[in-house]
């Protein structure tokens, strides 16, 4: 590294740290996107060559670390303590982004395939990595693209199993978490007025609004809602889909 700049050489440090690439690895990936930090964690979490190696048997030793007693699973206990593994309030958003890069089916749970695949995904095999991967999970929130993937998943990973629409307090609870983030300014207008008079709205049907209809309804300081705008909303949006 020492034909580096020391900007350069700042980096490669930051990239191995959070990371736990080798830096050879860092190199690579930080080259390859120009030297810009956050791309270069696209990159190397985006082509498995240049992951770090994960050894299956820690793996397995997490996972039993975390699943429950009786069923082949991670259930509630066992998310907590892993989020006390972490240092990690179950209620921290970076635990959507966790369940986001397992493709948790459900709120609550990892299966078995969820939670290796997952953390194989993420070049994890140990509690030391998952710690340094936070601040770079955090951090794909600041992504627009990445947050729009987030966001849509929230909705289906909330969902109570064989159950078609999301429950009004979940659903407003996913609101205030994703845009508690972004700190748009109409976040508890919007949840209070869901409260007032659409309990019986189809929430399925409002995970399809995409991204950029909500956020412009909710950075509108003077947006009126309405049960006939937000229909309108989720209308265009199926219509933009197929």
């Amino acid at each position: 590294m020492h034909k580096l700049t020391r900007g350069n050489r700042d980096k490669v440090q930051q990239f191995m740290t959070i990371t736990g690439a080798s830096e050879k690895a860092a190199l690579q990936a930080l080259k390859a996107s120009d030297w810009h930090l956050e791309g270069a964690f696209d990159v190397f979490y985006s082509h498995p060559q240049i992951k770090t190696f994960t050894d299956s048997r820690h793996l397995e030793e997490l996972y039993n670390r975390y699943k429950d007693p009786y069923v082949d699973m991670i259930l509630v206990d066992g998310i907590t303590l892993l989020c006390n593994d972490l240092q990690v309030d179950p209620q921290d958003i970076v635990m959507l982004v966790v369940s986001w890069h397992m493709k948790a089916a459900t709120m609550c749970e990892f299966s078995k395939q969820e939670f290796i695949g997952g953390l194989q995904a993420l070049g994890i095999d140990s509690l030391e990595k998952f710690r340094e991967r936070i601040p770079f999970m955090r951090s794909e929130l600041k992504d627009e693209q990445k947050f729009r993937e987030i966001y849509n998943f929230a909705f289906g990973w909330a969902k109570e199993k064989g159950q078609k629409s999301l429950a009004l307090d979940t659903a407003i609870g996913m609101w205030q978490l994703l845009f508690a983030e972004k700190q748009w300014p109409l976040v508890d207008h919007w949840c209070q007025f869901l409260q007032a008079g659409l309990q019986a709205l189809n929430f399925s049907l409002m995970g399809t609004i995409p991204t950029f209809a909500l956020v412009h309804l909710l950075q509108s300081a003077d947006y009126p809602f309405s049960n006939a705008r937000i229909s309108i909303l989720a209308f265009s949006s199926r219509r933009h889909s197929s």
